[in-house]
């Protein structure tokens, strides 16, 4: 197996742990041979198979593992048991931990955590606050009458994704008929739902409101 990267010598410590810097061995996805990438603790935490990276100042430690052509990016960090696979991206100040996998198409991105048994996966987007235990955490849709792309809702934070978009549900509405009236009225069908589907929850875990 040609290796794809290597370690270029830098360390850095933390909680009691050597993180090392890696460097790209050959040409892929982007990346080009030389260019350095983020911080890993051991081998086994990034894969020298698919297109997968760590960039910038990203962390990814513990028993981690990111493969396929997933990326962590920016000031990430992905650590514990978590995986990070398939096209995933994870970004910003996100956190991918404990055993929660992100994978598919996913994206954390923004101050997100994921954390427990947590899976985040096909076209959802996580960002914002938002704070993910357990796939029950979020709802995607899907902008079926014009667009064709996904926009996802997190309960923990009463917030919406929807490609650069990341606010309230009045917000969203808001957005949407300002397009078009048809755009608004979807948009406004799916943040009913969910308001629905919070008076729902609240009404069986009153501690949940």
């Amino acid at each position: 197996m040609e290796k794809k990267y290597d370690f270029t010598g830098e360390t850095r410590m933390f909680d009691g742990r050597t993180l090392r810097r890696i460097v790209a061995l050959r040409d892929f996805a982007g990346v080009k041979a030389g260019d350095k990438g983020g911080w890993i603790e051991k081998e086994g935490n990034l894969s020298q198979l698919g297109n997968a990276w760590v960039y910038g100042d990203a962390w990814v430690y513990g028993n981690a593992w990111v493969y396929g052509d997933a990326w962590v990016y920016g000031d990430a960090r992905v650590y514990g048991d978590a995986w990070v696979y398939g096209k995933a991206r994870v970004c910003g100040y996100a956190q991918v931990c404990g055993d929660a996998q992100v994978y598919g198409d996913a994206w954390v991105s923004g101050d997100a955590r994921v954390f427990g048994n947590a899976e985040v996966y096909g076209y959802a987007w996580v960002s914002g606050n938002a704070e993910i235990r357990d796939k029950s955490d979020y709802i995607v849709f899907k902008n079926f009458w014009s667009s064709g792309r996904y926009f996802t809702y997190t309960f923990s934070d009463k917030m919406w994704t929807a490609g650069c978009f990341h606010g309230t549900g009045d917000e969203l509405i808001k957005k949407a008929y300002a397009d078009s009236e048809d755009s608004g009225w979807h948009y406004e069908q799916a943040v009913r739902y969910v308001e629905e589907e919070e008076r729902r929850r609240s009404a069986v875990d009153p501690k949940k409101d």
